[in-house]
């Protein structure tokens, strides 16, 4: 886990930052997600395709970010865990006992800081899945309501060609009765 010359540390406050900026990458496309999802509420039909079209894309990006943000969350529990092993460990390799209570002293409070940072964390991932649920819903419900549209649309067509074959079958006939 710990590369020539960086520490741990260095390395869990590199992957908190990640985590964090995934995080507000996140909530920008969600954000930009609704936004889109609100212009499709005054959409006229025709541009269904369009608006399915862009939120489609908006609530992929969506899951895409989704997933970035608790990748991110996995790799600060990898490295803090490495981090707060090294350190429990190093702990045993104190001479002065008044210097290892406090590094001892000073490791649970950093453990328990970081558990409540990476609760926070938790709560902000667990938050999204029901948002990406409700958006998906949307996003089918559009995507059925431009089948029904299709459908609709081969209706009109269907009832177009059948007056048309119907007119055929009566020239067919008159011709098949004057070659009688």
């Amino acid at each position: 886990m710990e590369k020539v010359g960086i520490h741990k540390r260095d390395i869990l406050v590199d992957r908190v930052e990640g985590a964090r900026d995934s995080q507000v990458d996140a909530q920008e496309q969600f954000k930009s997600a609704l936004e889109q999802f609100n212009s499709v509420v005054t959409l006229k039909e025709t541009d269904l395709k369009k608006a399915y079209d862009r939120l489609n894309s908006e609530y992929e990006d969506c899951k895409d970010a989704a997933a970035m943000v608790s990748a991110k969350i996995r790799k600060v529990e990898s490295v803090s865990e490495d981090l707060f092993d090294e350190w429990s460990d190093e702990l045993r390799l104190y001479e002065n006992r008044d210097l290892a209570r406090a590094s001892k002293k000073q490791l649970e409070a950093t453990q328990l800081q970081y558990r409540e940072m990476i609760d926070r964390m938790h709560r902000a991932e667990k938050s999204m899945d029901p948002v990406l649920k409700l958006f998906r819903d949307n996003v089918l419900f559009l995507k059925h309501n431009l089948n029904a549209q299709a459908i609709g649309s081969l209706q009109g067509e269907f009832a177009n060609l059948e007056n048309q074959i119907d007119n055929l079958i009566a020239r067919m006939s008159e011709a098949i009765e004057s070659s009688n």
